[in-house]
C-alpha cells in the first residue's frame, strides 16, 4: 500500500510547464507543528518586547516624576530657609525691643498686647510628628505674621516713649571690628581664662567715638586699666563706659545726644593696640552690650 501524500500543483503565469510538489502527510504535520511552535515563539518574543518597551516608558515617566518631586522638595527647602531666617531675625529684634521696653515676662508681654510665645524647649516638646513641608512652611508663615504684628505693637509703644528710646544705647560707639566679646576669653596678658565685661572694638587710632544714646557725662577718668575713660549716664541706672581713649572730648556733667563725638580711639592703659573697650552697665553691673545694639 503506497504512502498517503498530498500534491501541490504550481501553475506559473508564464508559458513554462506546471510543477507538481508532493508532500507526505507526515511531512505536512511536521511543518504545521513547526509553524505553530514558531508562531508561538514569535508571539512570545513580541509580547516580551512590548512589555519591556512599556516598562521602559513607565520607568521614564517615574524618573521624570521623581525629578519633579526632587525639584519641589528643593523649592520647599529654599522657602523654609528663607522663612526661618525671617522668623529668626524678627525674634532677635523682638528680644531687643522687649529689653528696651522692660518687657521681660510673659505677663508683661500680655499687658502690652504681645503674643505669648512658647519657649524653645516647650516648642520642641509639643512639636509632635514631623510635619509635611507645606505644613511647616504655613506654620512658619503664621509665626512670622504674628511676630510682625507684635513688632507693630512694640513700635507703637516706642513712638509714644521717644525720650525713653533715645536714652537706650542702640548704635555702635565706633567703626571697627570686635576682637573680644562679652564673656569668658583668654586674657592677652596672663593667658588665663577670665571674664570680659564688654566689647573690644579694634579701630584706627584717633577714630571718633560717639555716644550711642542720649545722656550726660557722669565721669572722666584715667586709670592703669582703662587709661583715658568716660562713663555716660543714661537714666534708670543705665550707664556706658568707654576705655583706652587717646583723647577725651567732653567734661563731667556735660549733656550728650546720640551721635555726639565724646573722644577718640587709642591704646592708653592696659592695652596691646588701638581699640575701644565698651561696656553697658545696669545699676553698676555689666551686661552684654550687643543685646542693645539695633544696627
Amino acid at each position: 500500500m503506497g504512502k498517503k501524500h498530498l500534491s501541490l500543483i504550481v501553475i506559473p503565469h508564464t508559458k513554462t510547464t506546471t510543477r507538481t510538489l508532493s508532500f507526505s502527510k507526515r511531512t505536512l504535520r511536521v511543518a504545521i507543528w513547526g509553524g505553530s511552535i514558531a508562531a508561538v515563539l514569535i508571539l512570545g518574543v513580541t509580547a516580551d518586547y512590548l512589555r519591556i518597551k512599556l516598562s521602559s516608558q513607565s520607568y521614564g515617566a517615574l524618573k521624570a516624576e521623581n525629578q519633579t518631586q526632587k525639584d519641589a522638595i528643593r523649592e520647599y527647602q529654599a522657602k523654609m530657609g528663607t522663612l526661618e531666617s525671617k522668623v529668626k531675625g524678627f525674634d532677635e529684634y523682638i528680644k531687643k525691643l522687649n529689653l528696651y521696653a522692660g518687657i521681660t515676662t510673659d505677663q508683661k508681654l500680655q499687658e502690652f498686647n504681645v503674643g505669648d510665645y512658647p519657649r524653645e524647649e516647650e516648642s520642641a516638646a509639643n512639636a509632635g510628628p514631623v510635619q509635611p513641608p507645606a505644613a511647616q512652611i504655613q506654620g512658619l508663615q503664621n509665626r512670622a505674621d504674628d511676630i510682625q504684628r507684635n513688632l507693630d505693637t512694640l513700635t507703637t509703644f516706642f513712638e509714644s516713649n521717644r525720650s525713653f528710646l533715645a536714652s537706650q544705647p542702640s548704635i555702635w560707639p565706633t567703626n571697627g571690628w570686635t576682637s573680644s566679646g562679652f564673656g569668658y576669653r583668654m586674657d592677652p596678658f596672663t593667658q588665663k581664662r577670665t571674664f570680659h565685661y564688654g566689647l573690644d572694638i579694634v579701630a584706627t587710632r584717633g577714630n571718633p567715638v560717639v555716644a550711642p544714646a542720649d545722656g550726660f557725662v557722669a565721669e572722666v577718668n584715667r586709670s592703669g586699666e582703662f587709661g583715658n575713660s568716660i562713663i555716660l549716664g543714661h537714666g534708670g541706672g543705665l550707664t556706658t563706659l568707654y576705655g583706652h581713649l587717646s583723647k577725651v572730648g567732653v567734661v563731667s556733667g556735660q549733656k550728650i545726644k546720640r551721635g555726639d563725638i565724646i573722644g577718640n580711639v587709642g591704646s592708653t592703659g592696659k592695652s596691646i593696640g588701638p581699640h575701644l573697650h565698651y561696656e553697658v552697665r545696669i545699676n553698676g553691673k555689666p551686661v552684654n552690650p550687643y543685646t542693645y545694639i539695633l544696627e
